[in-house]
């Protein structure tokens, strides 16, 4: 197996702004991904409780709102697959090709008219597909630079644009089509977005990315390849087999089904933290920074749970709460979903060229986690200003969403590109995709608690809902920002 340096060498470090050429092609490989995904996530609330008169599927809105969430759980959840397979069978750069595969797939199966049965398939799908590309295209990220190379975080903000140029153009392309023309059309754009996302990624990343992603950091042995193979289909049939049955009794519900995933979504990151921090391969340091993980995964946790309600609660909120028109022009609720990416383009170069200028001066990772918190919490919290004043029974001006959208934006660049530097810094060398597999955790854990959550939003309610979710936001940011010094001495040297 190649040594780190190794690694960092065989990438040409000089060619996309002054970044390894390797970021130039993981830049456009996950430009599209986000491109197929944004764009499905988009619409993919809508035709869930749009009437089937209206090309949906015509499921109670609270239902729909719950299986947004529980669908974005397993969709990060399912990255502990794929560091895993990353780590010991495959490597990076071919998981992260299969994933594409399966989203492609997936997306596909979206764009052929169906019921409901069809939407469960397709979802399965990108759930595995994503498992498999999301976490590993950032580790592969992580590895073009060396460990104490100043362009790290900045190459991440970078690349984290690159995410969200695809998600901007999304909505406005796949959103428009599938709220005014056809559902299923809008499904099959995303599907192309993904199968371009696959071309870039082939077509360059022998030539910029070198080594990087190419080795099994902690390959299986060969006599246990298939023992496990096995084990993994016996264990997949044993579920099927027993998920049928619970189905055709009427004991496992969709509520039933939410209820599973939100405790998983707890249980599974304490496992983890649990396994790496009590193994042999980890080292002393290693150990003490994965104690010094546990809080900035608990507030990135409380973050995205917020953030993520933008394409449930807040798509609802544009859909029925909302006044559509602008002067003499309406504009599609599905839009709204690209304020956030927006926002990220525009102020990401900002923040990018902070850190650096910085330098050692820029504050440690556990504050910029705490200041990203508190706007999460503030875009909650302007929420109730338009319910206070005006009541819950008539429609609000788009402003406020935007509003809400570019505060959580703020808190977003604060956490979300540090947060993944930070976890390639913090990770057991053991355990190094798996370890970015936690991060995206952070998210699946935050939306398996959102599928109970989202269920007591209601219009006549949303001062309570938002004011109860953004105070606690703001109280876990401001410890965060009283025990920082604390974190930083347990982070042994990384900062």
């Amino acid at each position: 197996m190649a040594t780190r340096e190794e690694i960092v060498q065989s990438v040409p470090q000089k060619g996309f702004f002054g970044h390894p050429k390797g970021l130039l092609s993981l830049f456009f490989t996950e430009f599209w991904e986000r491109f197929s995904y944004y764009g499905m996530r988009a619409i993919l609330l809508y035709y869930m409780y749009y009437e089937l008169n209206q090309g949906g599927l015509g499921l109670e809105q609270s239902t729909a709102n719950s299986i947004m969430a529980v669908y974005g759980s397993l969709v990060y959840m399912s990255g502990i697959i794929g560091g895993w397979i990353a780590d010991r069978l495959l490597g990076t750069t071919k998981t992260v090709f299969y994933g594409g595969i399966a989203i492609m797939l997936g997306h596909l199966s979206l764009a052929l008219p169906g019921g409901i049965n069809t939407l469960f398939i397709s979802m399965a799908f990108i759930i595995i597909g994503t498992g498999l590309l999301k976490p590993n295209i950032s580790s592969i990220v992580g590895e073009m630079y060396s460990d104490n190379d100043v362009r790290r975080d900045s190459g991440f903000s970078i690349f984290y644009m690159g995410i969200n140029m695809g998600a901007f153009i999304a909505p406005l392309i796949v959103g428009t089509i599938g709220l005014d023309y056809n559902f299923h059309l809008g499904f099959g754009i995303a599907a192309v977005g993904m199968l371009l996302g696959l071309v870039v990624f082939m077509v360059t990343k022998k030539k910029y990315l070198g080594l990087a992603g190419s080795y099994v950091p902690n390959p299986l042995p060969k006599e246990d390849r298939n023992k496990m193979l096995l084990r993994v289909a016996i264990g997949l049939a044993v579920i099927a087999i027993i998920g049928y049955f619970l189905i055709e009794k009427g004991i496992m519900t969709i509520d039933v089904f939410t209820m599973m995933v939100s405790i998983l979504g707890i249980v599974i990151p304490t496992i983890y933290f649990i396994v790496m921090y009590r193994s042999s391969k980890t080292n002393a340091d290693e150990k003490s920074r994965v104690l010094a993980y546990i809080p900035l995964f608990i507030s990135a946790m409380v973050f995205w749970a917020i953030a993520e309600q933008g394409s449930i609660i807040l798509a609802q909120y544009a859909d029925q709460r909302t006044d559509l028109t602008i002067g003499s022009w309406e504009i599609s609720p599905a839009w709204f979903q690209s304020l956030n990416p927006l926002f990220v383009i525009a102020i990401a170069p900002v923040f990018a060229w902070l850190w650096v200028r910085l330098g050692e001066r820029q504050p440690s990772t556990p504050k910029k986690f705490a200041f990203g918190l508190f706007f999460a919490s503030m875009s909650f919290l302007v929420m109730i200003i338009p319910a206070y004043f005006n009541g819950t029974e008539t429609l609000v001006s788009p402003y406020w969403l935007v509003l809400s959208f570019f505060l959580v934006v703020i808190g977003e660049l604060l956490l979300s590109p540090v947060g993944l530097s930070a976890t390639t810094k913090l990770a057991p060398q053991a355990f190094a995709a798996q370890t970015m597999s936690l991060w995206f955790l952070t998210n699946a854990s935050a939306q398996a608690i959102n599928a109970q959550v989202v269920k007591f939003y209601k219009p006549e309610n949303e001062i309570v809902y938002f004011g109860v979710i953004g105070v606690i936001a703001l109280i876990i940011g401001l410890m965060l920002f009283f025990f920082a010094p604390k974190i930083e001495k347990l982070m042994r040297g990384v900062r």
